[in-house]
């Protein structure tokens, strides 16, 4: 990292460096805009070192240096010292680019309800009237006509509104869900916006660096050969792209429309579509996986927290709950979530296997093909036991457990033992972690497999069956996609694969919109989401008073585990380590003002997180893309609050100075030297809160970064949304083959569960091809 806090350009890919955009579509009035501003600029005011807590003030080292500037220049009535003036015209940069990208975030990501009250709120505020309904006797003024508008009143004033807003259920439970979304755009793109040369000046002052010592670049690209990027191609382009890799194909000049014609196609490329692509490819069938997103490998990836995640992740990582409750990340590039996860890599818990075989019937977890299925995904994935070196997060989770007698176990990764990058969210630039995109998808390609890119499937194409007898009235011959184009949004191109046999495997959150929009009707489709709710709490390692070195950021992500059990000895909660970036942590850091934010940020890299996730009861829907909805079973409820009472009690065990959690009101507790019973009575208020849109005046944040089970397997249609087998019960020729197959919540990091599950069901999918192909010959 060079002194400013950012990467050099070297190799990395266009769209993972950020920068500044030339032209926005979001589609505000300047008002509106200017309301805007003034909201990003209250949530991140300036504030005067006279505000700050002591240790702020204080500290001298060179790491806060451009905090002190930021704290200097924005608080002196005597003019900007001069040794500050390029600071504060960075930051007026910063803020004025903040607000621009979080009104296009906000209409590109929000849901249309979301878009709608959003723009309403912002119109208000630029109102007097409506400043006054909004905000109160905060907004009146002794000058003529004694109302301002939200831009016009004292930044101070505006903090005041924004801390009342936090608290508002009720009728005006609206203002604090527009406060909450507000709270995580502006702060996520605050913290992870970067400047024309790649830079956050913002990273120094948190001790947060974008690691460089990658090695040798990594020029070969693994997929090469067989990867063709629709949206980089004109028509004669593509045309011959898909031609030259044994595609047979056809296009339509009227229609748009380009026709593909091959045995099997995969929608999706992650943990379920990649071993379908490898299996059936190796047994001789032309295959064609499809992916929404682009294929990203080695120097391509630049480590940057917001484009990285804005490119690589579903609705740019700002997906949640429609009640907010729930943030949601899922994987959104080649390669899926095994590309951007952290690397922990669990077998299906045997309580769980025997559940699954004997409650829901499925035998296929009970057969000694279930349990070969998990040793060749280990041995595909290079899994190892162990790592040689842990980071702080862990070396604090373990200590912790160690001190209070509890069992930490050792967590299985799919990288080397040497493996020490705390990076893995934004992509793996060294190839050491071995995900799809390195391991099923290369040898899908090495087959003859074409991996098509930026091509997002519309529905499948269903037809009426002709045939005599059989219970599927349809039959799939393939399915019906649009080249999506990242630099135009209005692409009219369409592309038609005709195949024996189609698979959906775009995960628990894209498949049963994507079978709903195809015409099955299954109530059992979209149904049944489990998402592994997380609650996190965090303690604070002053590098001065702690025996642990190091970083938050760095190391190894997952490579200790606590579990709480069940009476069965399944994982009822487990306990880890988080990855949170910088623009991450502020987001989810609870908003109580802006002085107290800034004192947060200050704290980054010496805060631990450490999450408690439970093995959900309660469940969901997904039936519409990127409209989920979930509801918890108080079993969850009283789960997740024992899991995070027992994440604070490791952390003050480990030495924590001070620990909190993520509630609304900023929960938080000196620890140092505490005694037992004022540490009970603390975590006695510890509890799993509702979210956002609760009718209490205290609420959290939850987050998710396991789906599954929407479209589950079931022994009938009564139960399931397909067979044991992944194929539906109502289009003959289409399987589904990814984490939504799981019949429940698995209760431990899923990898190697979904990917064991999806080779048991590529077999039986070579098995319906062999079939098929045998009934032709006779």
């Amino acid at each position: 990292m060079g002194s400013e806090g950012g990467p050099t350009r070297r190799d990395h890919h266009p769209l993972l460096l950020g920068g500044k955009k030339e032209k926005y579509s979001h589609g505000y009035s300047a008002s509106q805009m200017k309301s805007l501003s003034a909201i990003c600029a209250t949530f991140i005011r300036p504030v005067s070192m006279s505000e700050t807590a002591p240790h702020v003030a204080g500290e001298a080292d060179p790491a806060s240096k451009y905090l002190r500037e930021f704290y200097e220049a924005s608080g002196s009535d005597n003019g900007v010292p001069e040794e500050s003036l390029p600071f504060l015209l960075w930051l007026c940069s910063v803020l004025t680019m903040e607000s621009v990208k979080v009104a296009e975030i906000m209409v590109r990501r929000l849901p249309k309800e979301g878009v709608v009250l959003m723009w309403c709120l912002l119109w208000a505020l630029s109102t007097k009237v409506g400043t006054l309904v909004l905000c109160g006797r905060e907004s009146l003024s002794w000058r003529f006509p004694f109302v301002r508008s939200f831009p016009d009143m004292p930044v101070e004033a505006r903090e005041r509104v924004l801390q009342r807003w936090t608290k508002l259920h009720g009728p005006f439970f609206f203002l604090r869900m527009a406060f909450g979304s507000l709270k995580i755009f502006c702060s996520h793109t605050f913290c992870s916006q970067v400047d024309e040369d790649v830079k956050n000046r913002f990273w120094t002052t948190v001790g947060y660096d974008v690691p460089q010592d990658r090695g040798e670049p990594t020029r070969e690209r693994p997929l090469d050969k067989g990867v063709v990027d629709t949206s980089a191609k004109d028509g004669s382009s593509l045309l011959q792209s898909l031609s030259n890799h044994g595609l047979r194909v056809a296009e339509d000049h009227r229609r748009n429309l380009y026709t593909i014609e091959c045995d099997a196609v995969v929608v999706g490329s992650g943990c379920g579509g990649s071993i379908a692509a490898a299996l059936l490819a190796k047994s001789g069938y032309k295959v064609v996986v499809m992916e929404k997103g682009g294929y990203f490998w080695g120097d391509d990836y630049s480590l940057l927290e917001g484009p990285s995640m804005e490119e690589m992740y579903q609705n740019g990582a700002k997906l949640a709950t429609l009640d907010s409750k729930i943030m949601i990340m899922a994987g959104s590039t080649v390669g899926g979530g095994s590309a951007i996860n952290w690397s922990a890599s669990i077998k299906t818990p045997e309580p769980v296997r025997r559940e699954w075989a004997n409650d829901h019937g499925l035998a296929l977890f009970g057969r000694q093909e279930y349990q070969e299925a998990m040793d060749v995904v280990w041995r595909r994935l290079g899994v190892v036991d162990k790592c040689l070196e842990e980071g702080l997060q862990n070396k604090v989770l373990r200590a912790g457990c160690e001190a209070l007698g509890l069992d930490c176990e050792s967590v299985p990764t799919n990288s080397s033992e040497a493996h020490y990058c705390g990076q893995c969210s934004y992509g793996c630039p060294t190839g050491d972690k071995k995900g799809a995109d390195s391991t099923w998808l290369v040898d899908a390609v090495n087959c003859g497999a074409v991996i098509l890119t930026r091509l997002k499937a519309e529905n499948f194409i269903l037809e009426e069956r002709n045939e005599d007898g059989g219970r599927k009235k349809k039959r799939c011959v393939g399915v019906l996609a649009r080249i999506c184009d990242p630099r135009n949004s209005n692409s009219t191109r369409r592309v038609q694969i005709r195949a024996k046999l189609s698979v959906s495997a775009g995960g628990a959150l894209l498949t049963p919109p994507l079978l709903i929009s195809s015409g099955l009707k299954n109530p059992n489709i979209g149904r049944h989401l489990h998402l592994h709710p997380v609650l996190l709490g965090w303690g604070y390692f002053p590098e001065s008073d702690s025996s642990f070195k190091g970083k938050a950021f760095e190391g190894g992500i997952i490579t200790s585990i606590h579990k709480l059990l069940s009476e069965q000895k399944s994982p009822k909660i487990i306990i880890e380590a988080a990855a949170l970036g910088p623009a991450t942590y502020a987001a989810l850091t609870p908003w109580v003002s802006a002085v107290d934010m800034k004192e947060k940020i200050l704290r980054y890299s010496r805060t631990v997180h450490l999450f408690a996730l439970a093995r959900d009861v309660g469940s969901g829907e997904v039936k519409v893309e990127d409209r989920v909805t979930y509801k918890f079973d108080q079993v969850d409820k009283e789960n997740l609050t024992n899991g995070l009472r027992t994440v604070l009690r490791i952390l003050v065990a480990a030495g924590a100075s001070e620990v909190g959690t993520l509630q609304s009101d900023g929960q938080r507790l000196k620890a140092k030297g505490i005694k037992k019973e004022d540490l009970d009575e603390f975590l006695d208020g510890v509890v799993a809160r509702g979210g956002m849109a609760s009718r209490s005046e205290l609420w959290t944040m939850y987050c998710s970064a396991h789906q599954m089970g929407s479209c589950r397997m079931g022994v009938n249609e009564e139960e399931g949304a397909v067979d044991e087998n992944g194929h539906s019960w109502e289009a003959d020729g289409l399987f589904v083959c990814d984490g939504s197959l799981l019949p429940t919540a698995v209760g431990v990091n899923p990898m190697i569960t979904i990917q064991s599950a999806a080779y048991c069901v590529s077999n039986r999918m070579i098995e319906y091809l062999n079939s098929k192909s045998e009934s032709r010959a006779a």
